[in-house]
């Protein structure tokens, strides 16, 4: 595992073309985003994403899955939705919300079975830098630990996922405060889960 520690500009093209080749290489990221760090792969790499599942001891089949694009048009290669959901989305985003939308075909077996998609586009350059570069969206799923510290501090975020991720990004303390999820499949958008953004 290396730890890539990031200061004052953001990530410079060294880190960037690092972090990237490891994710096109299936690797599997811890980096920050506008709430609390994440781990992070390819998302469209289905290897990647059962390695996620395995760390976090969960099913891919049986979990909601969520996926970080750079802009709202990108969304629409794995996502459907229609103009009230865009004007819903549109102020929010970039921003510390999660949006579930009805899934399309294009994301990987991971996904398979499921109808929704959790979608996000953070509030924070570093991993919209990556996820641009790589040309692909990020899974995204928030670090686990036993304190807000070992979720908010890359060193110790670090230590516990030393055995187990490729790269931390280290960008300073993290948000203790998630996202919030924002239900977009029934009649009416419904908030399913408060967290740092506000609609």
């Amino acid at each position: 595992m290396k730890i890539l520690q990031i200061k004052g500009k953001g990530i410079n093209e060294r880190q960037l073309e690092e972090v990237v080749e490891c994710l096109r290489d299936g690797g599997i990221i811890v980096y920050p985003t506008d709430t609390v760090y994440a781990l992070g792969c390819d998302a469209l790499n289905n290897q990647a994403i059962e390695r996620i599942c395995a760390i976090k001891e969960i099913k891919s089949a049986k979990t909601n899955l969520s996926i970080i694009c750079s802009e709202i048009s990108e969304i629409s290669q794995y996502a459907k939705f229609d103009n009230s959901h865009f004007r819903l989305m549109k102020p929010c985003l970039p921003g510390p919300f999660t949006f579930i939308l009805p899934a399309l075909s294009r994301l990987p077996k991971a996904f398979k079975g499921r109808r929704t998609v959790g979608i996000r586009i953070p509030d924070n350059d570093i991993v919209l830098a990556i996820e641009k570069e790589l040309g692909k969206p990020l899974l995204t799923t928030s670090v686990q630990g036993p304190d807000v510290d070992y979720r908010c501090e890359p060193e110790l975020i670090a230590e516990t996922y030393k055995n187990s991720v490729d790269i931390v990004i280290d960008a300073g303390r993290g948000d203790v405060e998630p996202s919030t999820i924002v239900d977009c499949t029934g009649s009416e958008p419904e908030i399913t889960r408060q967290g740092k953004g506000v609609l």
